[in-house]
């Protein structure tokens, strides 16, 4: 795109600005303010916020994620002004506006004893598997305490996995490929901050435990132009502050993993702090119940300062680090990753973050500022002599502004960002550099919200997102609709998405996830088109129901180079391709029994073009399906409460995906010099057929745990017991064709866990 694209967003900018200032100076009066618990200080979402004139006409609000509303539009006058969420104390008062007065109006809701077990419903109401619109799914901590696990605490991974659309690579190795998508072109942040490889080597845990977060947004595609950057999905975590009134904390052991989680007033009801720490205990536990080594270690520690410097503003500074080390293709008593010897893969993140929410006086303006840096080092190979390396850094400066002008909300924002890439491939990809790289990227979007009285909301936006140190622009447009009438909502969304720093790795090889980290090695940018479109229903009986359809091309994808020659060291080549697929979904939730359950089908397909695909293959293209194509899917889970105790229960399906089939071995002589082909006895090798003409075994698992919770003086404890993989199934997850070694996913292990929250 040609840098007239600049100056079209400028002027659209620009003009937004003044505006602002100009529709500020109206004759009407606005009301914002935050809603926070009594009890914790936290902000609360989905408050009714409402003001009634003397006429008895009423208009209102509901408050977000953050405990922000605002009412705009006021005639000035006297009103009755009302905040109530079911199962606390309503907050009602007189307040008299004045033409151009916006007035911050910060409420505070006290629980009501009486009405405990409706807000215990109300809350879980706000999510569900079934809610999705458009490709966006809200997740909250009640929802994945739904899912079976083995560890007291919730993590969001477990949740993410009985999504329909969302393939994993297993219970190791720590990659989801969301709708087509490669793990790479998912962006994960966490309060703002890009965290690259969020999940651990074992599949149960990532960087996200349940007990830290607030809300997480999903897309599955079609994301809104704030976003950028990434082809296929967006993760969107926000923590929960910790508690502003009292210290509290929780501890928990269980087979896989320890946590310790401490939370509390620095200033009380002005300053918070939550710090949680997770440290696997594989060795000492899982391992032991099973008598079969787990070569897998990882842990990650979090913490979070939030303050309230006004009524108009507040800050909060959050820092991540998580670390995992493993031996992703085998388990077994003859592995250690211990031993110096031993090949293994090793990578940490670290993140340390800063957000600013700013009401302006004089202006009906949302601003959220962010300011991050995030780390990724990454080895494979022996201890202290790894084969590959990976060092990446990013900082990230944002500014988003949410204008409210009107009928209708103006997000729009500015990014600066600048990347440090450096990788040591001891040759795995021949025709990508190895040498530093400095990326700078910049940029700017506009996403005007417009709602009718008529049930229509119309997201349309634009995205400039600019490389300058590469001397490209892309102009990326946007567009998100949605129709609600009574309980039915139905939504589309698509979107023009590119992808300039890209991740490569070799999926022929299903125990390597070592991925390397750089700008598109072809000078082709990868690109890609979303379409997206659903139907919802929400009812008032705890019946939830959703069906969408999604499209996505992809063009200009990296991809290792493909021969039968199954070399350590390859080249990478352009492919096209395309992902297309449905998924159906229905939920339940009354009384004691919560229920979901999917079904999701999809088909991805690639076309390869190189040089050496003719010479093996008679053919100037390739086109397969790649390792992660998975057919069908299947996700039940459910949830009941009796005497006490809670019972969960998830099973999953999955059709077999894709492998590479062998044609034959033969030995290989690397003629570098004087060899005598008489006595060198080469080097055995397999030789490959056409990529990923094979399909692996169905997948198939069931996971149960029973929790039961005690109240103590000031305190309570959580035991629970369970075992995933209950039928023991031989879910195989790697074959290694040199050898024919089969490594299967985890077997049946037995769980006992206990939590202690204070």
């Amino acid at each position: 795109m040609r840098l007239s694209h600049f100056s079209t967003l400028s002027v659209l900018l620009l003009s937004l600005s003044l505006l602002c200032i100009e529709t500020a100076t109206g004759q009407t009066a606005t009301i914002r303010g935050f809603v926070t618990d009594g009890g914790d200080g936290r902000p609360m979402e989905g408050v009714n916020v409402v003001v009634t004139d003397g006429s008895g006409d009423l208009v209102g609000s509901a408050t977000d994620a953050d405990g922000f509303y605002i009412i705009r539009r006021l005639t000035p006058g006297t009103y009755s002004f009302r905040a109530s969420f079911i199962g606390y104390i309503s907050v009602e008062e007189t307040l008299t506006l004045g033409a151009d007065q916006i007035i911050t109006k910060n409420v505070t809701l006290n629980f009501d004893e009486a009405n405990m077990d409706e807000v215990v419903v109300e809350g879980e109401r706000q999510g569900g598997g079934a809610r999705v619109t458009a490709g966006l799914q809200t997740i909250r901590p009640q929802d994945m305490e739904l899912v079976p696990a083995p560890d007291v605490s919730a993590d969001l991974v477990n949740y993410l996995t009985t999504l329909p659309g969302v393939v994993s690579s297993g219970d190791r190795g720590g990659q989801l490929f969301i709708r087509g998508g490669e793990p790479t072109q998912n962006l994960v942040e966490l309060d703002g901050m890009l965290i690259y490889q969020p999940f651990h080597i074992i599949g149960f845990y990532s960087a996200f435990p349940a007990d830290i977060v607030r809300t997480s947004d999903v897309y599955a595609g079609g994301f809104g132009a704030k976003y950028g950057g990434r082809l296929s999905s967006v993760i969107d975590v926000a923590s929960r502050n910790g508690n502003n009134r009292r210290f509290g904390g929780a501890f928990t052991v269980a087979p896989f993993v320890s946590t310790g989680l401490l939370e509390g007033p620095l200033i009380r009801n002005k300053a918070s702090f939550i710090v949680s720490v997770r440290e696997s205990v594989i060795k000492q536990g899982a391992a032991k119940l099973i008598d079969e080594e787990l070569p897998f270690e990882f842990g990650d520690a979090f913490g979070k300062l939030h303050f309230v410097l006004g009524a108009n503003s507040q800050a909060s500074f959050s820092a991540i680090r998580t670390h995992d080390r493993g031996v992703i293709g085998g388990t077994g008593t003859e592995i250690d990753i211990d031993d110096p010897e031993q090949q293994q893969i090793d990578w940490t993140n670290t993140a340390l973050g800063a957000r600013f929410i700013v009401l302006p006086s004089a202006l009906p303006i949302f601003a959220e500022i962010k300011l991050s840096y995030s780390i990724l080092d990454q080895e494979f190979g022996i201890i202290g002599d790894p084969n590959r390396t990976t060092d990446v850094g990013r900082f990230n400066g944002s500014a988003d502004l949410t204008y409210f002008a009107g009928a209708a909300e103006v997000g729009w924002g500015l990014f600066l960002r600048t990347s440090t890439l450096e990788n040591n491939l001891g040759g795995q990809f021949q025709n990508v550099t190895s040498q530093k790289e400095f990326i700078t990227e910049a940029g700017a979007y506009i996403e005007p919200t417009f709602k009718t009285n008529s049930g229509f909301k119309i997201n349309p936006g634009v995205r400039l997102h600019a490389f300058p140190s590469k001397g490209k622009q892309f102009l990326e447009p946007r567009l998100r609709v949605f129709y609600e009438t009574g309980p039915h909502t139905i939504s589309a969304a698509s979107g023009i998405y590119h992808q300039e720093i890209v991740g490569l790795n070799d999926r022929r090889d299903a125990g390597n996830v070592y991925t390397a980290w750089t700008s598109s090695p072809l000078g082709l940018v990868p690109r890609a088109i979303h379409v997206i479109g659903g139907y919802q229903y929400s009812g008032a009986s705890g019946i939830d129901f959703s069906a969408e359809g999604f499209y996505k091309d992809l063009k200009e994808l990296v991809i290792p180079e493909w021969s039968a020659f199954p070399r350590f060291s390859v080249n990478v080549q352009p492919a096209d391709g395309q992902a297309i697929g449905f998924d159906v979904r229905a939920g339940y939730e009354k009384d004691f029994f919560k229920g979901f359950l999917s079904y999701g089908w999809s088909k991805v397909d690639y076309e390869a073009t190189g040089d050496v695909i003719p010479l093996w293959f008679e053919s100037v293209t390739q086109e397969f399906s790649p390792a992660h194509d998975r057919r069908h899917q299947v996700s039940a889970l459910g949830a009941v409460e009796f005497a006490g105790f809670e019972l969960s229960t998830r099973w999953q399906y999955g059709s077999g995906l894709p492998f590479n089939e062998s044609v034959g071995f033969d030995t290989f002589v690397l003629i570098n010099g004087e060899n005598d082909v008489r006595t060198d006895p080469g080097t055995l090798r397999v030789l490959y057929g056409a990529p990923y003409t094979g399909r692996l075994p169905t997948y198939h698992r069931l996971d149960v745990s029973l929790n039961k919770t005690f109240k103590l003086s000031g305190a309570s404890a959580t035991i629970q017991a369970g075992a995933i993989n209950i039928y023991d199934r031989s879910n195989l997850f790697f074959l290694d064709l040199f050898t024919l070694q089969r490594t299967d996913q985890l077997p049946l292990i037995p769980s006992l866990g206990l939590k202690l929250e204070f």
